[in-house]
């Protein structure tokens, strides 16, 4: 994993503006703290950062390659997990490798099959691809968006960069916000509208899609990739055998690498599942036992409170699947007070605020984990594929008009003052883009009532709610320099399973029943029936103190951003009601009213030190 930054301009000689590429680039550094890399001319400016992870020697970048008069530079995010496979086709295409990574096979594709090539990669990426005789520039991003890119154009200038911490370290880009903008962080919370940069026409390349740059010309974003709706022809027994087939094979491809490789365990079913077929795949080629690592907080058990999000504790099930399977284990904890502390550095490596405690006790683990391994296999995106959230499985929720994790909407804006409420205009806000979300949904014709709204439930938790999970990893395994590899995010394995009827994922009316059938014999048993519990929060009672400190003193505080955004009574009302310390949802599955003053205090924090201009 690596990060990438560029800027483009036919009217301007950029050659006298590699400071400013430098620090875009080195604004990337945590992404990629092995190595930089430079390449400039009068019209573009490229630069990357490598974290190494396959062949040190023979992947640097920027890489540059020739084809009769024309030179394609390429900069790169990401691992293809079928290099192999496309390196056979391409050696019987005439083409010779000088090394054997990734990098150098998807460069070649690009200039065997242009464009064309997106349709043959298997894995996780964002690119761009230079082509310095028809000054074209070529971006993609990966089908699901594990891998971000963002892109701003700015006159003749197009810019762009892995995060917006790039885009923001070039002095033509402001974090300048709309009332779009403004709204996405309030009220939609971490749940961002994909493609939406936040600051005023900045974006993000949406999931699958991809872009050119010509003559100063941007075109518009093309789908190369999209869920497509067909009927499901397999029978149960079938079906079972199919997922547990595609999940085997995107598990073993994601463990090739130069450098240790482990997976994160909670002792659920979804990374129970990577874990047991790692742990095979390492046996059989005498790789040692597999290191395994999980996360709690110290002093947790004695304040961990059941819910329905949260029925049990993570403990006893992950020395169950780590002794069952023979993994070197390690458990990793945190102290509630640091994760306090952390929020701050959780938000500078989103450059945007998040999921609170959530994305900063996440940032912690990481960063332990890092010290031992650099690429890890993690569980997420197994509940929006296979249907694991309760929404799925309540009537009422189906029920709804609106997205199931963003709640408690009006009792959330009671915190903001009229001017913004205004501004931002909530509940018509969540409509439209509820709207606009079920509008894509791709319909089978003849499908019965029931099975074509639970696939449009399917797809507003693939396209609306997975992508914040996958930010939250990405930005917070980066940010300390750690790559994390999401199996259940194979598109094969989700363009087969986003076919599979309702009937047969909740068989027996049980959550993600296709999925437990197909892992049985791999996990044990009674992990296979343990009920979904969500990743691990604090229930210390020294996190909130911490969080209700911190707000208190920003609401003392006369000069404090956030100020300009609330209603200072009802904050302060909040904060010393029972409801700050209450367990009620407000996004998803994050519970309670210390996490949302910690996404208060988030967004202060954000304001002030991104120097954010309000609408």
């Amino acid at each position: 994993m690596c990060g990438i930054a560029g800027w483009v301009d036919q009217r301007r000689n950029l050659t006298e503006q590699r400071d400013v590429l430098e620090r875009m680039t080195n604004a990337l550094t945590h992404r990629g703290p092995d190595a930089s890399g430079f390449w400039c001319s009068d019209t573009v400016l490229l630069g990357h950062r490598r974290l190494i992870v396959v062949d040190p020697a023979g992947g640097v970048q920027p890489m540059v390659q020739r084809r009769g008069n024309n030179t394609y530079v390429l900069v790169y995010n990401g691992e293809l997990y079928n290099t192999s496979e496309l390196r056979c086709e391409l050696e019987d295409r005439g083409y010779v490798f000088g090394g054997h990574s990734d990098t150098e096979v998807l460069l070649t594709s690009y200039l065997e099959w242009g464009e064309a090539c997106l349709q043959r990669l298997n894995g996780i990426f964002a690119f761009a691809v230079w082509e310095d005789t028809s000054k074209k520039l070529f971006l993609a991003r990966d089908r699901l968006g594990v891998k971000p890119l963002f892109y701003a154009k700015r006159g003749h200038s197009f810019i762009f960069g892995s995060e917006l911490k790039a885009l923001l370290a070039n002095p033509l880009v402001k974090p300048e916000l709309t009332a779009d903008g403004l709204a996405e962080v309030l009220v939609m919370g971490p749940s961002r509208t994909p493609g939406h940069g936040i600051f005023t026409d900045v974006a993000e390349v949406k999931p699958g899609c991809y872009l050119t740059v010509e003559n100063g010309c941007v075109s518009e974003e093309r789908c190369y990739w999209a869920l497509e709706s067909k009927r499901h022809e397999d029978d149960l027994q079938t079906t079972v055998a199919t997922v547990r087939q595609l999940l085997v094979d995107a598990v073993i491809r994601q463990l090739v690498a130069d450098v240790p490789v482990a997976t994160f365990l909670s002792g659920g079913v979804d990374s129970s599942a990577l874990t047991a077929i790692a742990a095979a795949t390492f046996t059989r080629a005498g790789r040692g036992p597999l290191h395994t690592y999980s996360i709690d907080y110290l002093e947790n058990e004695q304040y961990f409170e059941q819910s329905l999000f949260q029925p049990n504790a993570d403990t006893y099930w992950v020395k169950r699947v780590a002794t069952d399977l023979q993994t070197q284990h390690h458990a990793k904890y945190i102290d509630s007070p640091e994760l306090a502390e952390l929020l701050f550095g959780a938000m500078r490596a989103r450059d945007l605020p998040g999921m609170a405690d959530i994305d900063s006790s996440l940032y912690l683990f990481c960063r332990e984990v890092k010290k031992d391994v650099t690429v890890v296999l993690s569980g997420e995106c197994a509940d929006e594929i296979f249907g694991g959230y309760p929404w799925f499985m309540q009537q009422e929720e189906h029920a709804t008009t609106t997205f199931p994790w963003i709640r408690n909407l009006n009792q959330r804006m009671q915190l903001f003052n009229g001017d913004v409420l205004k501004m931002v205009n909530p509940g018509a806000y969540v409509a439209e883009r509820y709207q606009q979300a079920l509008l894509e949904v791709p319909r089978l014709a003849g499908e019965d009532p029931m099975e074509a709204r639970m696939r449009e439930m399917f797809y507003l938790n693939i396209t609306r709610f997975m992508p914040t999970l996958l930010d939250r990893k990405d930005r917070m395994s980066m940010a300390v320099g750690l790559e994390a590899r999401v199996p259940f995010c194979d598109h094969h394995l989700v363009e087969y399973v986003w076919n599979i009827p309702w009937s047969m994922k909740n068989y027996g009316g049980r959550e993600k029943a296709v999925l437990r059938m197909a892992l049985a014999g791999l996990v044990p048993q009674d992990v296979l029936m343990r009920k979904k519990s969500p990743y691990p929060k604090t229930h210390h009672p020294a996190y909130f103190d911490s969080v209700r400190t911190k707000m208190n003193a920003i609401l003392n505080d006369g000069e404090a951003p956030l100020h300009q955004l609330i209603n200072l009574n009802e904050v302060r009302t909040f904060v010393a009601s029972a409801d700050a310390t209450a367990k009620f949802p407000w996004f998803g599955q994050l519970m309670g009213g210390p996490q949302l003053l910690a996404y208060l205090i988030q967004i202060n924090q954000w304001l002030q030190e991104y120097n954010v201009l309000l609408p």
